[in-house]
């Protein structure tokens, strides 16, 4: 908690790379690390040497890609044309580059910024900063990749409500950009679909046409790799994050017969388009870049990134940057919050213009029962569960017992060489920097029957269901302890595993999952982030290879890589609905509506099944037939976007090179944070009031009242007027004033922050339009 009243004091080793990677597919993460630093300057972002330097055999040094921006070209009316503006961009380049027959451009941007990727020595890139037209010049960093019972579980229904309103997303173009696509899976074949819309201008390097078929209507590769020259899904990220934003409808689909059901996708008669810009090693910047800029060219409706790197200045965050020329051009831009939780100021993706998607739990567990010798059972889950597994008590051994290397607690590979496991169940604890299916693999190594994974402590009463390689049960922490306290109870410990199959019904969901990235936003403090959560946990969708020699191949993997594209397929039924809605407008309705109980009408907990804070769960989770008739949304212009960036204290040129454009912003009335027309409140309250205004738009019947519902945070007064507003026009604005007033310190105590809502809710009873409050005390 202490990280909510310092800039950010927490070293984010990786993003936990076994949320998304089973078994053979183990995605190597670039290590990235986060300092304390001051409110608009960003982490020192390290890369390994081994990626980030290509050795050039003529140069005999090694060279980097370095990111180029160039200072606006006033083009007139007439933009000049890809040749001419990469032959301008080659004129730039230091004469030494001149003389060689390779070309250093890898990427020339049009839409995302005006600039080019190159690759460069140290010395070639300082000449060219040189250059009066250059602005910046500077090496790219990578970053790192953040269903059949999901749309049932969000109250998607066949031939009912936001399914039946939205043609389930018909004429809406997906772009997904990821780790490439499995082109021949089931999911994404396109029987009964209609041609891609008229406004479409992509291409698919998968059949040298404009489309592969009518469902996948594109698909590029962005990654410069002579091993990989088509968007082939070398890793199953992009496969599964794409299926479940807008897979078709695929019967029969399960994992070792578990989760069996009708696979399909949020949005599953929307086209999908496939931008690869990451490869097993991660997402190279400038690869992200292209693929933004060659997206929005394309004419894609919305845009879909699960993945991210740490906190950065939105002038100087290739997502930030391409998400607004995005937003201008009405795409709507969804990215995950990232895997780095439950810590605060751990997101990524923080601008305002992005969705910020964190993840939730379903309701489906697939049950792996530990039971123990004295009779005790503990509730754990796995995917793998084999059938033939003896139900008779084994040996139970705990394998970081009797003074054995601290590694083999967390049976890391390698250490139970010398530990005496063969035929035994073996405890080990989740950690140590080993995915969890390698300690698996590991116990099968060293001869042992099955293992029982216990939590840490952070992630508590928060288990996976993963396909293991032996029989499993992956348990929380509380109990874990209470599997070693029997252990060191008697000298003849004794387990074995259950398996139960795939139960339906968890009233505890949704709930906030342990790996989910918390607020506050680092970048923006006055804006609450994540926005939203959504399904993120235990997802079930399409994967390149088959795991269990089942056909068609499907896997359950976890992240807010998973719930992101669930919001994504959510926005294009949406956006499907309502064709005249702005990106913000469809933010709003998401938010306004979203859900802040679970399916026992208690408060959403989390990890450690306490009510989960305004930090943790945004708004709340979706809710995707309310996000269909808001009533009223909180709607913002681009332009409203320059008042609020030139008051975070950038210069006009950083302001600019978000914007695209020039700015003064002398000549603009700068606003705080808080007073951006966003569906949420998000105040850091000291010794003096403040008060902000908020403008509502009718996207509901014309006359109707609206009455006001204030819960206010701990410690904290509210004002606002008017209490009561009537609409008498189909999209209507009104303005209403918000005040917030410091109570004394006794009545918060120790608490460092509090939270609250406020509730406008139509007479009628039709309308319940919501935004959080979070305040943090300074």
């Amino acid at each position: 908690m202490l990280a909510l009243l310092t800039n950010r004091m927490l070293t984010i080793l990786f993003i936990n790379m076994e949320l998304i990677l089973p078994l053979s597919f183990a995605l190597m993460f670039v290590l990235i690390s986060i300092c304390p630093t001051s409110a608009h300057r960003h982490p020192k972002f390290s890369l390994p040497k081994d990626y980030r330097y290509f050795p050039d055999e003529k140069l005999e040094v090694p060279i980097l890609t370095y990111i180029v921006r160039v200072k606006k070209v006033d083009q007139g009316d007439d933009s000049l044309q890809s040749n001419d503006l990469h032959s301008w961009y080659q004129s730039l380049l230091p004469a030494s580059t001149k003389t060689e027959n390779q070309q250093r451009i890898t990427f020339s941007y049009r839409n995302v910024m005006d600039g080019f990727a190159v690759k460069l020595t140290p010395e070639e890139a300082k000449a060219l900063q040189e250059k009066e037209e250059v602005v910046s010049a500077r090496p790219e960093r990578i970053f790192s990749l953040h269903t059949t019972h999901t749309p049932s579980f969000l109250g998607l229904h066949q031939g009912l409500g936001l399914w039946n309103n939205s043609n389930f997303g018909k004429g809406i173009i997906i772009g997904i950009l990821d780790t490439g696509i499995t082109p021949g899976h089931p999911s994404f074949r396109d029987e009964g679909m209609a041609a891609p819309p008229a406004k479409w201008k992509g291409h698919c390097e998968f059949t040298g046409g404009r489309t592969c078929n009518n469902k996948l209507i594109g698909a590029r590769n962005f990654v410069k790799n002579p091993n990989t020259t088509l968007p082939v899904d070398e890793v199953g990220h992009g496969t599964h994050t794409a299926s479940t934003a807008a897979g078709t409808h695929v019967k029969g689909a399960n994992v070792f017969g578990n989760a069996k059901g009708t696979a399909v996708g949020m949005a599953p008669d929307a086209h999908l388009a496939m931008y690869k810009v990451c490869e097993p090693v991660g997402c190279p910047e400038s690869a992200i870049l292209a693929g933004m800029d060659t997206a929005i060219h394309d004419g894609v409706d919305v845009l879909s990134l699960s993945l991210g790197g740490p906190s950065f200045p939105f002038f100087d965050d290739p997502i930030a940057l391409g998400a607004f020329s995005a937003i201008q051009n009405g795409i709507f831009v969804s990215c995950s919050a990232g895997n780095s939780g439950p810590f605060y100021s751990s997101l990524s993706n923080e601008a305002p213009w992005i969705l910020t998607v964190g993840a939730s739990t379903i309701d489906r567990k697939i049950l792996a029962i530990a039971k123990l010798g004295n009779g005790i059972e503990f509730i754990g889950q796995s995917v793998y569960q084999p059938n033939n597994f003896t139900s008779t008590l084994l040996p139970l051994v705990y394998a970081g017992a009797n003074g054995n290397d601290s590694s083999s607690n967390f049976c890391a590979p390698g250490s139970l060489k010398n530990v005496d496991v063969k035929g035994k169940v073996v405890l080990c604890e989740i950690g140590g920097f080993v995915r969890r299916v390698d300690k698996g693999q590991e116990v099968k190594n060293a001869g042992g029957a099955a293992m029982i994974l216990m939590n840490s402590q952070i992630e508590e009463f928060n288990p996976f269901a993963d396909v293991h390689v032996l029989p499993v049960t992956h348990v929380s922490f509380a109990a874990g302890l209470a599997i070693q306290k029997y252990i060191n109870s008697t000298s003849t410990p004794t387990a074995t595993i259950l398996f139960e199959g795939t139960v339906i019904g968890n009233p505890h969901a949704p709930a906030v999952t342990s790996f989910s990235s918390r607020g506050p936003s680092f970048a923006s403090p006055g804006i609450l982030k994540p926005d939203i959560i959504g399904p993120g946990q235990n997802i079930l969708a399409a994967w390149p290879v088959s795991l269990d020699n089942n056909v068609p191949s499907f896997n359950i993997i976890s992240g807010t890589s998973m719930s992101c594209p669930h919001l994504s397929g959510i926005a294009a039924l949406l956006k499907n609905s309502h064709p005249d809605w702005s990106p913000a407008a469809i933010k709003s309705a998401i938010v306004t509506t979203a859900n802040t109980v679970n399916l026992g009408r208690n408060p959403i907990l989390d990890q450690r099944l306490r009510p989960a804070d305004v930090f943790a769960t945004g708004a709340g989770h979706v809710n995707p037939l309310n996000a269909n008739d808001p009533g009223l949304v909180y709607d913002i212009e681009p332009n409203d976007y320059i008042p609020y960036l030139c008051g975070l204290n950038y210069t006009d040129k950083q302001v600019g090179l978000i914007l695209n454009q020039n700015v003064k912003c002398s000549q603009v009335k700068s606003i705080p944070e808080a007073q951006l027309n966003y569906p949420s409140f998000s105040i850091r309250l000291g010794s003096s009031s403040q008060f902000y205004t908020r403008t509502l738009t009718n996207v509901g019947p014309a006359n109707i009242t609206y009455s006001l519902e204030i819960d206010a945070p701990l410690a904290v007064g509210i004002s606002i007027g008017p209490a009561e507003i009537t609409f008498t026009e189909v999209k209507q604005k009104v303005t209403y004033y918000v005040g917030f007033y410091p109570e004394d310190k006794k009545i918060r105590g120790k608490n460092l922050f509090s939270q609250g809502s406020i509730k406008w809710v139509s007479t009628n009873g039709r309308y319940s339009v919501r935004i959080p409050i979070a305040v943090v005390f300074l």
